[in-house]
């Protein structure tokens, strides 16, 4: 005979297995969402401590400027950089953290006008490098910032090249001396010795150029535009440059107004086809290859800029 009160007291059991599983259950998911959610805070509480970081780089660097800071956790801070929104595209910033082995989702992007960042998509470490320089063409456009956890070794440098960045003395930038061994090797012209491996090859010719990575070219002109491309993927360092171009454009339109107003009172700046000129460029331009089409307008300004009676700039 089949004993049924064995019977009840199994699924009795089995009952209870299963519902504990799922209040257990229930109970993980909760503490899991919660730990997120509250990782989540913490990851957009630190970009935004970063970006407070950035904001006397982008603010004061009239000349080459060198900080860095240190997180207590391995961290990546992920460039998110737009150029299509808004008037000027937006620095986006947001920040990931290593947690029990594996990296938690990012925090909130947080979206800054100001700020020009090259940088690779993502920089990951504990330690980070900045160093700030203005970009101008010729007039200040901006401050721009660079960005990196890596070690790099510079070879061949230019002479101008050498002497800004020796009085910076950015840590993990040297020349040609002292390399860590994990130091990725830029290379001014050609390779210097067969034992050296040029990740990053640099074609400089007074000031202009283009750097060779990743088996991309970027082209630069002016220095800034140079040290973004050797510290930055191609896709954020094209982002940044458009957004730059944005900022030129508007900046040409408030100076063709100021050397009209002075214009009107007797103080020719000379300047007005230029600024047209300068303005059409930047507005349309698309790709680094064609900045070096700027170069002959930008130093023609500069020149009557100089020499004018009432100077724009």
């Amino acid at each position: 005979m089949i004993d049924k009160r064995g019977i009840e007291m199994s699924f009795a059991w089995l009952f209870a297995i299963i519902v504990g599983a799922i209040i257990l259950f229930i109970a993980i998911y909760a503490a899991i969402s919660f730990m997120n959610s509250g990782q989540g805070e913490v990851n957009t509480g630190t970009a935004k401590e970063i970006s407070i970081l950035l904001n006397p780089l982008e603010t004061g660097a009239e000349i080459g400027v060198a900080s860095s800071f240190a997180l207590p956790l391995e961290t990546r801070i992920y460039n998110n950089c737009n150029s299509q929104k808004g008037i000027f595209g937006m620095q986006g910033l947001s920040v990931s953290e290593k947690s029990f082995r594996k990296w938690t989702a990012p925090g909130l992007n947080l979206e800054f006008p100001n700020q020009y960042i090259f940088s690779d998509k993502y920089t990951e470490g504990k330690k980070f490098y900045l160093f700030a320089k203005p970009f101008g063409l010729p007039f200040k456009v901006a401050n721009v910032v660079y960005l990196t956890s890596k070690n790099y070794c510079f070879y061949n440098v230019p002479e101008e090249i050498e002497s800004e960045l020796e009085p910076m003395s950015q840590e993990n930038i040297k020349i040609e001396e002292n390399c860590p061994e994990n130091s990725i090797n830029v290379c001014f012209g050609s390779v210097i010795t067969s034992d050296i491996e040029c990740e990053i090859k640099v074609m400089y010719n007074d000031g202009e150029g283009y750097v060779e990575k990743d088996n991309e070219i970027l082209y630069f002109a002016g220095d800034s535009l140079m040290y973004g491309a050797i510290f930055s993927d191609k896709n954020t360092y094209e982002c940044q440059l458009k957004r730059l171009m944005k900022k030129t454009e508007q900046l040409t339109l408030l100076y063709i107004e100021k050397a009209n107003f002075v214009s009107q009172r007797g103080c020719n700046s000379n300047l007005d086809a230029e600024l047209i000129i300068l303005n059409s460029m930047a507005k349309n331009l698309e790709k680094s290859d064609e900045i070096s089409q700027l170069t002959p307008v930008v130093e023609n300004i500069q020149y009557k800029n100089e020499d004018a009676e009432c100077r724009l700039f």
